[in-house]
């Protein structure tokens, strides 16, 4: 019903395997967790939902209005929201020009979708150094998004 429901909505099929792989990483994340895995499940395969209308970085709160106006409950659209690397603090997200809001998951659920969406390159398992390189690459190794992604996974994975 999912992918039905992603590719109704013109999502590429590299999307919905991207969606698939993050799933099934959540799932196996969420082993030694009590967590709710329908909301897991459901949140990880629509996480990235809002990459059916944009790229930037602004997806996860397009995903979020549109998982809202599709009648998901606030659970649902919340993992969309949050699940950008660790997370955004309000202040980062005034400099990005994101609306202000504090984009750190909060929830188990959140915080390990948001996890395994680091976890997964496309729709490849990746071990944190693969993530922590990529990030330095991009953002700089002084940036907090790297501290942020580090204290997720110690807090996921134990280590």
């Amino acid at each position: 019903m999912t992918i039905k429901i992603l590719k109704s909505l013109n999502c590429p099929d590299r999307l919905i395997d991207h969606s698939v792989a993050v799933c099934k990483k959540a799932l196996k994340l969420s082993s030694n967790f009590d967590v709710d895995i329908e909301l897991l499940k459901t949140g990880a395969l629509f996480h990235d939902v809002g990459r059916c209308r944009t790229n930037g970085i602004d997806h996860a709160m397009v995903g979020a209005e549109m998982l809202k106006k599709f009648g998901f409950s606030d659970e649902i659209s919340n993992i969309a929201l949050r699940h950008i690397g660790a997370g955004i603090p309000e202040e980062e997200a005034k400099l990005l020009g994101l609306p202000p809001n504090n984009y750190i998951p909060i929830t188990l659920e959140e915080k390990i979708v948001a996890h395994a969406d680091n976890l997964v390159h496309w729709n490849v398992e990746v071990n944190i150094d693969f993530t922590i390189k990529k990030w330095n690459e991009k953002l700089g190794e002084k940036h907090p998004s790297i501290t942020r992604i580090i204290e997720l996974h110690k807090e996921i994975c134990g280590i």
